[in-house]
């Protein structure tokens, strides 16, 4: 499948046979793809926290509006950022790059983001939607469907995995096999209500 075909073919699914199980291999190569995702001055900032126990994927639907596919994709994956990467030894980031790039860019990682919450929050949100779209993407190339998600109580989530203070919830994703199709597109905006070229 052609990346065109796999945007194409993408929609959220919320019907899943919860009687599939992805195996190691594939959740393997599923997050190798997603650890591609682009981020910013290449800090990484996205964790993704693969939810196996079935336990705890109970407890996570409950704080998620009891939604089905929560607990019966074959997968979910909890996407969170890491607010504080970008102070994590940012020299690993650029470890093979020719001198005078780390030179140049690991100063500038800490000049960047030193004292701004705000940039901090807003790149991890960003570092996770790309991350998101690559997961889908890989999923559906690898013959699975998915769902993105934001509905759900982000700080019971927060505490019921014991993300660290520096970490914050982004969304989840949800992959499995569908057991019905999605719905048709709803209403998709035309092409010259949403591009807009050079200026409004």
């Amino acid at each position: 499948m052609q990346v065109s075909e796999a945007i194409i073919a993408r929609r959220s699914v919320k019907s899943f046979d919860p009687h599939h199980r992805m195996t190691d291999e594939e959740i393997h190569k599923l997050m190798s793809l997603a650890i591609l995702s682009p981020t910013a001055f290449n800090i990484q900032n996205w964790r993704f926290v693969v939810v196996t126990e079935p336990v705890l994927r109970q407890q996570i639907r409950a704080v998620s509006w009891n939604q089905a596919q929560v607990e019966e994709a074959s997968l979910l994956v909890v996407l969170t950022a890491d607010l504080n990467a970008w102070a994590k030894q940012p020299e690993r980031y650029w470890r093979n790059a020719p001198q005078a790039v780390q030179d140049y860019l690991v100063p500038a990682i800490g000049n960047y983001y030193r004292d701004n919450a705000q940039v901090q929050r807003d790149e991890g949100m960003r570092s996770c939607g790309m991350a998101a779209t690559t997961l889908m993407l890989a999923a559906k190339e690898m013959g699975y469907d998915t769902c993105p998600m934001d509905g759900f109580d982000f700080d019971a989530v927060g505490k019921l995995l014991n993300l660290p203070e520096d970490h914050t919830p982004v969304m989840f994703v949800v992959i499995g096999k569908a057991l019905e199709p999605a719905r048709a597109r709803a209403g998709q905006l035309p092409l010259d209500e949403v591009v807009i070229y050079n200026t409004f």
